[in-house]
């Protein structure tokens, strides 16, 4: 066999010989320096899902590189060896026991000290050879993400020089190093001088030179200037908007600080809190403790400078009345998302200070209450939980999304079972497991959070009975029902180190500060995304020994499993392809926010895409709550910019996919038909929005709306006006998409059927001159508001904020270019569009066509195809690596066909659409352009029973299909298994 033939000869002469050699570029050379392209944690998970056996022999291993690796790591159904080292004593004897947790995974220890041992190789075996990546990243977290790092991968074949090579340095250091133990950790601790400090990078909630006071870190910077600039304008209150655990406390005593107030109110709905906020107002402002008093219970030091108050303590009409209306003038609430209830309004209308200073990490609420009206709509500042993790202002986390128990009947445990199976001797073990292989080994400081008090009892009790990593489990309950001096004791008894766990129902959603916590499992369904975002980030605090915090969700049948990654990418789209999106990216990079990670196995991934596959996302009763949600924000009805810029709902669904399909759709009439305008827009207005809406305001090419936006603010735009703009603005404007564009807005571009949809008038007219809008658009545009109307009862404001919007959308997602995004969804009609078809073959364009103008052809496939397909379209596509896929003609077709030539022969530029199955919708992933090769005349049964001819071919992909979503769209598993 001629070994430069094969896929790796072919990828070796890629690499090391010449560029334009044809090859698969799967196992090319490639330096990895942890670029935007290609980060090292991301080569080594690809490299373990297609090998057998694996070498890590790195110096270093940090417990946040070893968490972002856990998961594949189990997963992993080969054998594997780490040779590592106590080399300067820098691993964390946390770590080697971690380490022994793997089952699969042998673990060495380097003892060479003398010479020192550096070593950073990863190597991977295949029955076909061996790739390995060597260079600079030892198993850290930064090594494998942030740090700028030079690794070489490189493959051999087993009997290659450098793969003997390679064999022969492994064997040296294994005769050097000795089996990890527990006996071995036992010395190594005993022995250890040095013990780095564990404290998660970036800035710390405050910036404390010793002795010295404190000073503001960047975001309380910003945020204290953006008040100071609110204050300025002569706003009197304001609320800031801050994730859990980025030190808001401290912020608003830096507030106190530079406003320099004659007395101070800070309120809150808990004692605990209290009493942390005057001890971090005391160490800001360095004053007397004497200025800093208490109203709570018996406690009445109303003649302080600073009064720190319970709502439930100042709210009595006693203590209300002790105080003038003007005895603050600068008054703090904390949590003021809960200033809706009559407590909190009653202090509220009863003071009037100088300035009135809200804080909270979730603003949005379900109870109707509007925290935004509140305080005029003031948010001067707002950072939120992705924001806070890539400022480095919280630790980082790594999530492990499990599968509940399933019972012997295949029955998924959920929050409606009957108690006897939440608390089974089966689900007990497997809990038990999922600790041992997903949490920290040693010094767990955890909150689970459970679905019901029985069952956060009766688990605790066994709990208590069973041991974890040879250590007996020591866990307490707490519940809403007990009193504040024994939540105190608890969670010092878990800060202490005394019990590992405290078991609760939801009661520290919010208000409770516990740094320490490393650890949050979930043993309950996800009932909101706020939910989720607070218990997540009752872990999040920074403290120093914590390094970083592990989540384990317990995943089971639920309906609303969707909201798992709503909550944790930050998704509140509606758009079931953006969230499967970034389920599926976060699958491959296995990263969000810096160096977090999110991590699912299996079963729970396919749980929850059947949960987002059955969700009803889009509604018009959804879209109304949508809209009051951000009417709270702004004061005002929203635009369709709104939504965009606040990252909110999807403007396209909001404009074009509500359930009242039989009128036009637009955002305009999802607003009359919600009773948010009273006017609705006319039959002719409609039928433009309508086309606008469903046709350029995804932003998927900006040259439609380019020109609509030049126009609308010049009689007439030329030929060359428009390719200068087009040439201005880096897109691209040559006279194949110029002619498209053209003809997309003149409407020449569609149906018959849809060009009566779209109302019979095109939206421009062109002639020798350029491009006008035509008579009937621009009367419409340029008419006067009649009456009262709001700008939301006016077209040309429908037809700017579409525009604006469309523009804003096509930079955001990546779309500015015009052309085919790889791993991004299309309709048929918008690949006709995007190709520069004269015109829209969308209901003719099945398997394949091609266009003789703009010489391409697309491809569409529909990977799993259904039951009830006829044997004569049930074509065996196929793919063969994420470069390659078997591909199969329409029947009756032979390698003379004459339709089939062009792709034969390459002579059109191919392009790939590829879905999963036909519950996705209409919309197909684009994989790139193909080049087809290895054309064969073969047969394949008919309806009939009869052998039909077929030409079958491989399709080589010029970049090889994403991991991750070559997994998804492979993969046919159920949703569901035991």
């Amino acid at each position: 066999m001629n070994r430069l033939n094969t896929p790796l000869g072919q990828d070796t002469a890629f690499g090391f010989l010449d560029a334009r050699t044809r090859s698969d570029q799967l196992l090319n050379p490639l330096l990895i320096a942890n670029n935007d392209e290609e980060k090292m944690l991301h080569a080594i998970r690809q490299e373990l899902s297609r090998a057998s056996h694996f070498i890590f022999s790195v110096a270093f291993i940090s417990s946040r590189g070893l968490a972002l690796l856990k998961e594949a790591l189990l997963q992993f159904e080969g054998t594997g060896e780490i040779i590592t080292s106590n080399y300067l004593d820098f691993n964390d004897p946390a770590v080697f026991h971690e380490l022994l947790l793997l089952e699969n995974v042998r673990t060495v220890i380097h003892e060479d000290v003398d010479r020192g041992f550096h070593a950073k190789g990863y190597i991977f075996h295949r029955e076909d050879g061996i790739t390995a990546i060597v260079g600079s990243s030892n198993l850290t977290d930064n090594a494998l993400l942030v740090n700028q790092e030079w690794n070489l991968r490189f493959s051999a074949f087993p009997d290659g020089d450098v793969a003997l090579q390679l064999e022969d340095a492994v064997k040296r250091q294994k005769r050097r190093s000795v089996k990890l133990t527990e006996e071995w950790i036992s010395r190594y601790e005993k022995n250890r001088t040095f013990r780095p400090v564990l404290v998660p990078g970036g800035d710390s909630p405050v910036t404390t030179p010793a002795g010295g006071p404190i000073y503001p870190n960047d975001m309380q910077a910003r945020a204290l200037e953006a008040l100071r600039e609110c204050r300025e304008l002569g706003e009197d209150k304001a609320v800031i908007i801050s994730a859990t655990g980025t030190g808001k406390t401290i912020l608003a005593a830096l507030a106190v600080r530079a406003a320099e107030p004659k007395r101070v109110l800070f309120l809150a709905h808990r004692e605990q809190i209290l009493n942390k906020a005057r001890s971090e107002f005391q160490r800001v402002l360095d004053k007397d403790s004497n200025q800093f008093g208490k109203l709570v219970g018996n406690t009445r030091q109303t003649d302080r400078k600073y009064l720190f108050s319970t709502v439930q303590s100042l709210s009595r009409e006693t203590a209300l009345e002790a105080f003038p209306p003007d005895a603050f003038d600068y008054i703090v609430i904390d949590e003021v998302h809960r200033a809706g209830a009559d407590t909190y309004r009653r202090i509220i209308d009863h003071f009037t200070p100088s300035f009135l200073l809200g804080l909270t990490a979730t603003p949005e609420r379900t109870d109707g209450f509007n925290v935004f009206e509140l305080f005029d709509y003031n948010v001067p500042f707002e950072i939120r939980l992705h924001e806070a993790l890539e400022e480095k202002m919280l630790a980082p986390f790594h999530y492990y999304g499990v599968t509940d128990f399933v019972n012997a009947e295949n029955e998924t445990i959920d929050d409606f079972a009957e108690l006897g199976k939440l608390i089974a001797e089966e689900r007990v073990k497997h809990i038990l497991k999922m600790l041992r292989q997903y949490g920290h080994p040693l010094d767990v400081k955890g909150l689970m959070f459970c679905s019901r008090k029985d069952e956060a009892e009766e688990l605790s009790s066994l709990f208590n009975q069973s041991y974890l990593n040879d250590r007996r489990l020591r866990t307490k309950v707490l519940t809403g029902e007990d009193s504040a001096d024994k939540r105190d004791l608890v969670i010092e008894e878990l800060e202490n180190g005394e019990i590992d766990y405290i078991l609760t129902v939801d009661i520290f959603n919010e208000g409770i500060d516990i740094p320490a916590v490393n650890q949050v499992v979930m043993l309950r369904r996800t009932q909101s995304s706020i939910i989720f975002t607070q218990q997540l980030g009752r872990g999040l605090r920074k403290t120093p020994g914590k390094d970083h915090l592990r989540v384990i969700d317990f995943i089971g049948n639920y309906a609303n499993n969707y909201l798992i990654p709503v909550a944790l990418f930050g998704d509140n789209s509606r758009n079931k392809d953006s969230i499967r999106k970034n389920l599926l990216e976060s699958n491959s990079t296995n990263t969000i926010a810096g160096i977090s990670s999110v991590n699912f196995d299996k079963i729970s991934q396919n749980r929850i895409l059947e949960s987002l596959s059955q969700a009803r996302l889009v509604g018009k009763h959804i879209f109304k709550n949508d809209i009051k949600q951000l009417i709270n924000r702004l004061g005002r009805i929203p635009t369709l910019f709104d939504f965009a810029r606040f990252d909110t709902v999807d403007p396209v669904l909001l404009a074009s996919a509500y359930d009242n399909t039989s009128k036009p759709k637009s955002y305009w009439q999802l607003l009359k038909d919600l009773k948010f305008v009273d006017l609705a827009p006319t039959s002719e207005e409609a039928a433009f929005l309508t086309f606008l809406s469903a046709e350029i305001l995804s932003g998927k090419r900006p040259h439609e709306l380019l020109l609509l936006q030049k126009l609308t603010a010049n009689e007439v735009v030329s030929r060359e006006d428009f390719v200068n703009l087009l040439d201005t603005k880096g897109v691209n404007s040559d006279a194949l998409t110029l002619r498209s564009v053209e003809r997309v807005l003149s409407l020449a571009f569609y149906t018959e059927a849809q060009v009566k949809k779209f109302g019979g008038s095109p939206l421009i007219v062109s002639d020798a001159s350029g491009y006008r809008l035509s008579d009937d658009f621009r009367r419409l545009y340029e008419s006067e508001s009649v009456d009262d109307r709001m700008p939301t009862e006016i077209f040309k404001s429908h037809v700017d904020d579409i525009l604006e919007t469309g523009l804003f959308l096509s930079r955001e997602r990546g779309y500015w270019s015009g052309n085919l995004k790889e791993g991004s969804m299309y309709s048929r009609r918008e690949v006709c569009r995007l190709l520069n078809w004269p015109s829209n073959h969308e209901s003719t364009l099945y398997g394949y066509k091609r266009d003789n103008i703009t010489s391409t052809c697309p491809i569409f496939v529909t990977y799993h195809k259904h039951a009830d397909v006829a044997e004569s379209t049930k074509y065996g596509d196929e793919f063969i690596s994420p470069q390659t896929m078997h591909w199969y003609s329409r029947s009756r077709r032979t390698l003379i066909s004459p339709e089939l030539r062009p792709i034969i022969n390459n002579e059109d530029d191919l392009h790939l659409f590829v879905k999963k199955d036909d519950a996705e919708g209409n919309d197909f992933y684009y994989l790139g352009k193909v080049e087809s090769h290895n054309q064969q005349d073969e047969t394949m049964p008919g309806t009939d029973g009869k052998m039909l001819n077929v030409v079958t071919m491989n399709l080589d992909l010029l970049t090889p299909v994403e991991q991750s979503l070559y997994d998804y769209l492979t993969n046919n598993a159920p949703s569901t298994a035991s």
